[in-house]
């Protein structure tokens, strides 16, 4: 059983950045596939990022692309979202999941394992 918790969101201006963190615990990420996903109030839940533990591939929504940036940490067994230039569209309730396999998908029924959500507001 792996247990998921993320941290790090809150409100920040249009144009600013935060940093979320992902911390498992019961098992290490190893074998895992490790994404983001956000759901904006009245949207449907959205990939976001994701990256393969073990070769440290990773893959981003085209929304996102060139503004965040994941990343593994294997000794914290953490995984972060680095987000930068942020925009009110952004706005959302941050995910962080995990799945046992070796390749990023963007189909969240995929994802076996699923943090609390943390909020993430950006005002414009």
């Amino acid at each position: 059983q792996v247990q998921l918790v993320e941290t790090g969101g809150g409100l920040v201006q249009a144009g600013g950045s935060l940093r979320l963190s992902c911390a498992a615990s019961g098992r290490t990420f190893s074998d895992y596939a490790v994404a983001w996903f956000r759901q904006a109030p009245g949207k449907e839940r959205e990939f976001v990022a994701g990256i393969t533990w073990n070769t440290g591939l990773t893959s981003y929504a085209d929304s996102v692309k060139g503004r965040f940036t994941i990343s593994r940490d294997n000794a914290k067994n953490a995984v972060y979202l680095q987000m930068i230039s942020l925009k009110p569209e952004d706005t959302a309730v941050y995910y962080c999941a995990a799945a046992r396999i070796f390749l990023v998908v963007t189909i969240q029924q995929r994802y076996e394992y699923w943090g609390q959500g943390t909020q993430v507001t950006v005002s414009s």
